[in-house]
């Protein structure tokens, strides 16, 4: 391994000292390779989530080891990061042995990357942004953000802003990669593709739109708006599936009380040319309305307490999103779209019944499908590439 910058050694030293006797306690090691996936974020966690679902689809003798906001995927192993000095992340390594790292965002651990660099761990860095990267150093120590960021092998920046950061802050240009964003779309929602067959004839001379993950507390605002878009649009179509079992009862009453003619997926019920709204019990059947209804509006988001749901969900299924404001569980996915256009947020009643009136034309909803579609598909070449590349560390560790 070269020698270390100055700064890095400060770093170290400033942590030295032996193991902490209150370091978490590692997990049994299954046999095997590993691969450890940090991120200390929930969006990053979940990217390096989907990830890692597909290495294990590649490479199912591998173990993942989740840390910090990673979620469990497959069969993954969740870790404890250790304090980031120089003893306690040796022994973790040393425990863990892995045959390649991969971190995700902003957040670097330098001692814990440098105990990885010297067994010769792969270290690979996703989702780098034009943004400052954080250590847990002390501010009268040098930032030794720059010697930490200079232990990987590959780093994945998101663009040519973040390409020119790591430039300047020292990276060697034949270490960085700009490969867009991995965002963490999840596997899509299935459906029949005889039911799907169906449906479209059905619904083919019809414009539909779906509203999605209702709350009770949303339904009288929800359905108002489609009595208001109705007017203007006599034939629309409104796919109402609530966030849960419990709420369903709510949007039946409200159909009865604005006079809504409805009838119920679950009943067997199937919309006729004077049906205004089709009904559904649960969420079962989501990834058939995504793909019969260009344009979705999210709920869970017009009031306050549930926090939204993963737009990218309905993204990934071509479908142009509507929301509420209160997505604070979702809000950096819901920016992205907003930027890419591919989602417009809503307020109440009147301004989702204009939104829906106004897109539901399919010109406006294909663009904006299909920013959406570019949002989450961005990261494809990335996972490719991070999966190679740890196939390669693991064919020259059996080498």
């Amino acid at each position: 391994m070269a020698r270390r910058a100055l700064s890095l050694q400060a770093y170290l030293a400033y942590g030295r000292g032996p193991v902490v006797s209150d370091m978490a306690a590692l997990p049994d090691r299954p046999k095997g390779p590993g691969v450890l996936l940090m991120a200390e974020d929930r969006e990053n966690g979940r990217a390096l989530a989907g990830l890692g679902a597909r290495l294990l689809q590649q490479m199912p003798e591998l173990t993942l080891f989740c840390a910090g906001a990673v979620p469990l995927c497959g069969g993954a192993v969740a870790v404890s990061l250790p304090p980031d000095r120089s003893a306690d992340c040796a022994a973790f390594v040393a425990s863990l042995a892995p045959v390649a790292a991969i971190s995700a965002g902003q957040a670097l651990r330098p001692a814990l990357l440098d105990a990885l660099a010297e067994a010769r761990v792969r270290l690979l860095a996703i989702n780098a942004a034009d943004a400052a990267f954080i250590t847990p150093a002390p501010r009268w120590i040098p930032d030794p953000a720059p010697a930490a960021l200079a232990l990987f092998d590959v780093i994945h920046a998101i663009d040519t802003g973040a390409a020119r950061r790591l430039r300047r802050l020292g990276v060697e240009p034949a270490s960085i990669r700009p490969a867009g964003r991995l965002v963490d779309a999840g596997m899509p929602l299935d459906c029949s593709d005889r039911l799907h067959s169906e449906m479209s004839r059905t619904l083919a001379s019809r414009p539909v739109w779906l509203a999605a993950y209702l709350r009770a507390d949303e339904a009288d605002s929800v359905l108002r708006a489609h009595r208001q878009a109705v007017r203007l649009a006599h034939r629309l179509l409104l796919v109402a599936v609530p966030a849960t079992r419990e709420d369903a009862p709510a949007l039946r009453n409200a159909c009865t009380d604005l006079s809504l003619r409805a009838v119920c997926w679950e009943e067997g019920g199937l919309p006729d040319e004077t049906t205004q709204v089709l009904l559904t019990e649960g969420t079962e059947d989501l990834g058939l309305w995504y793909r019969l209804a260009p344009l979705t509006f999210l709920g869970s988001s017009l009031v306050s307490g549930h926090g939204g749901r993963d737009p990218y969900e309905a993204a990934a299924l071509g479908t142009a999103i509507l929301y509420g404001p209160n997505v604070g569980h979702w809000l950096d996915a819901y920016s992205r779209l907003v930027t890419a256009g591919a989602a417009r947020i809503v307020r109440d009643a009147d301004s989702l019944a204009a939104a829906v009136t106004h897109l539901i034309a399919p010109d406006q909803t294909a663009a904006m499908a299909h920013a959406g579609w570019d949002v989450v598909s961005q990261g494809a070449a990335l996972v490719d590439a991070v999966i190679a590349d740890v196939a390669a560390a693991l064919e020259a560790r059996k080498a």
